[in-house]
């Protein structure tokens, strides 16, 4: 029975498979979480207005965007202030007066950037521990957190560039041909780097992150499994690990998620001509990631690095839920497809 029990792990999944699975739970939380940051913006915009030219962030638990106020009353998830008396409110007055569809109104930047981030990001991270396990052993407790690292940090560093363009193109309608002059304007005044700005403060706190999530899903979904006298992972148990690693991760990453959000939002800035004739105009923030923590805590002390906690936790939680399970469903299917196909 237990050799029964173990035949599958022997029939592994392709790393295209891998990567069908990983599209597939991109796609899923993107249209499960999205919503939560739509109406998280809207109650924002109520409490502090965004003025016009306004730089802020917008995140779903995949992705975090750099989102330009260019027209207050053009974008659904981000209108002039509305009456909202609370979360629930929010969520039935934006149904009511605006439609159902306005709550996936932040979806497309969304799957531009995380389907193609999210696939590279956990292909490589299966396929490096299977590589690391072959070689150190399947108990091998590091094994999770050098895949993270090393997977987390890939991804950022393809990502980076793709999210300065897609900045860019945000601020007004840009043909191919203009984009492309800007990108290679900005190289040759500024070199090959300049398209990775902002990539240091997201690698401080996507790559611990990351290294933290996957040693605590492993560890927990392996205590869970073992608590359920299974062998093998339910959804259920997937879906659990994954919520509560990301937890953990989410809160011990925020003061780099607070000086990323800072560093972003400064990076653009709108100037206005009497012409009335908009352009983006490239403002790097100087500072490192070191002098804005101390800058942070001397205005609001420590409290100040975890500003958002509530906010991210209810984010990040349910979206690495979503996310890792579907994907480990997704593996699941593929693998008893291979079973089959050598059987037959």
């Amino acid at each position: 029975m237990d050799l029964e029990k173990r035949e599958p792990q022997a029939i592994k999944v392709t790393p295209l498979q891998q990567m069908l699975a990983s599209c597939t739970g991109a796609i899923l939380t993107s249209l499960m979480v999205t919503p939560l940051d739509v109406v998280k913006i809207r109650l924002q915009a109520q409490n502090n207005p965004f003025p016009k030219g306004k730089c802020f962030v917008y995140s779903n638990g995949l992705m975090d965007h750099v989102c330009v106020c260019e027209e207050g009353g053009s974008k659904a998830w981000y209108k002039k202030p509305g009456n909202f008396r609370g979360t629930l409110d929010a969520f039935l007055k934006i149904v009511r007066h605006e439609g159902i569809k306005s709550l996936w109104s932040g979806l497309p930047p969304t799957l531009v950037m995380a389907v193609p981030a999210t696939v590279i990001y956990f292909t490589c991270y299966d396929q490096l521990s299977a590589l690391l396990k072959s070689k150190l052993g399947e108990n091998e407790t590091s094994i999770p957190i050098f895949a993270g690292i090393v997977a987390r940090f890939g991804a950022v560093t393809v990502i980076s560039p793709l999210e300065l363009i897609r900045t860019k193109m945000q601020s007004k309608k840009f043909s191919y041909k203009e984009l492309h002059r800007f990108v290679s304007k900005k190289v040759s005044e500024d070199g090959w780097i300049s398209l990775w700005k902002g990539w240091a403060p997201t690698v401080l706190r996507d790559v611990p992150f990351s290294a933290m999530y996957w040693y605590n899903y492993e560890i927990l979904k392996k205590w869970l499994c073992e608590k359920s006298g299974l062998y093998e992972p339910t959804f259920m148990i997937n879906f659990t690990s994954g919520a509560l690693s990301g937890s953990f991760a989410a809160i011990a990453t925020l003061p780099f998620d607070v000086v990323k959000t800072q560093k972003q939002t400064q990076l653009w800035t709108y100037e206005t001509h009497k012409i009335l004739f908009l352009y983006l105009v490239s403002v790097p923030l100087q500072m490192s990631t070191w002098v804005i923590m101390k800058n942070i805590v001397a205005k609001n002390g420590i409290s100040g690095l975890f500003t958002g906690l509530i906010p991210r936790l209810i984010k990040i939680a349910p979206a690495c839920a979503v996310m890792i399970s579907t994907y480990e469903f997704g593996k699941a299917f593929f693998q008893k497809q291979n079973i089959g196909g050598q059987q037959y």
